[in-house]
């Protein structure tokens, strides 16, 4: 029988394997596979933000098959329609009824790739699937697997052409991840590797294979569930949140949903680093991520250049942290 003490051992034993077996076709981007196994346990959706060629989709592909799970991509254009997302009833000549023809947010991980390239009606009919796991199609609900997580990309410097995601979408996502170049130590590596025959349409022959089941994510989730947020750490995530909405270099601030996701992300991260508690410190190491599409800036303010972070790091900085 599964005991709380070994919660942190069973999480933290999970993410060696899968970062072992990321490791194989990625290289530099530890912080961000760190961050991407968090919101996959705390059952959120993840925003991958970064120049092309960083490697955002193959993230998400080797971390698709690392965990056993299916991976469909949709690449976001202008002209994409919500039935090329959700799917659409088809007329059956043969039969004379119509049949569900499901798109490709039926699958377990989906990569709705430069996102900010669809129109609003289009980013919108992720919404329910994100939010509620589930689909509407002419009037007929249909449910998606429980482990279904978006990660979506976008480009922050090409702005022609594309559709800015509404801040009730943002708020979806549990992360918002900048992938940024490697290191030159790193970039160095990867060149070898392709020097060596290194093909990313073909990961299994890297060494990338799946490493844990369906069964043994859900366990380790609902264990995560149980690891200990004493009441001043509690207060403390509130404080944090609350501080955001007077912030004057701020239009908008946090909501409590920002609050709630930061309490799950922080104590999926105190079990990966082993611990059966939280600590203002699990808070502070996964605040940026969590909090940063969640704010609106001050037009003053992003004028000066000040950025997201940085008003996130003030606030980090200010608010007294509980003993």
């Amino acid at each position: 029988m599964t005991t709380e003490r070994s919660v942190p051992r069973q999480a933290s034993d999970l993410a060696t394997r899968v970062t072992g077996s990321l490791s194989k076709a990625i290289v530099g981007h530890d912080a961000v596979i760190q961050q991407l196994l968090v919101a996959v346990l705390a059952r959120g959706h993840v925003l991958l933000e970064g120049v092309p060629g960083t490697a955002k989709t193959l993230l998400v592909k080797a971390l698709s098959i690392s965990l056993g799970m299916e991976f469909k991509r949709a690449q976001m254009t202008p002209d994409l329609m919500p039935s090329d997302i959700l799917g659409t009833n088809v007329f059956d000549l043969a039969s004379q009824t119509f049949h569900f023809r499901p798109g490709p947010i039926f699958t377990t991980i989906m990569l709705a790739d430069e996102i900010n390239r669809a129109p609003a009606k289009t980013q919108s009919a992720l919404l329910e699937g994100m939010q509620e796991r589930q689909v509407t199609v002419d009037g007929e609900r249909h449910v998606l697997p429980e482990n279904f997580t978006v990660f979506a990309t976008q480009n922050p410097i090409e702005y022609e052409g594309t559709y800015p995601l509404p801040e009730a979408q943002l708020d979806r996502f549990t992360f918002k991840l900048l992938v940024p170049y490697p290191e030159s130590e790193a970039e160095d590596e990867l060149l070898q590797r392709y020097s060596d025959g290194f093909d990313a349409d073909r990961l299994e022959e890297a060494g990338v294979t799946a490493v844990t089941s369906d069964e043994e994510l859900g366990r380790v989730r609902r264990e995560i569930r149980g690891i200990r947020a004493e009441p001043p750490v509690l207060h403390y995530i509130g404080e944090v949140v609350r501080a955001t909405r007077t912030n004057p270099n701020l239009v908008l601030g946090c909501s409590p949903r920002a609050g709630v996701m930061l309490l799950q992300t922080s104590k999926t991260l105190a079990a990966l680093r082993g611990r059966e508690f939280l600590t203002p410190d699990d808070v502070k190491a996964i605040a940026l991520p969590t909090l940063r599409h969640r704010l609106i800036l001050r037009p003053e303010a992003d004028i000066e250049g000040l950025s997201p972070d940085q008003v996130i790091e003030g606030v980090l900085a200010t608010v007294e942290v509980p003993r």
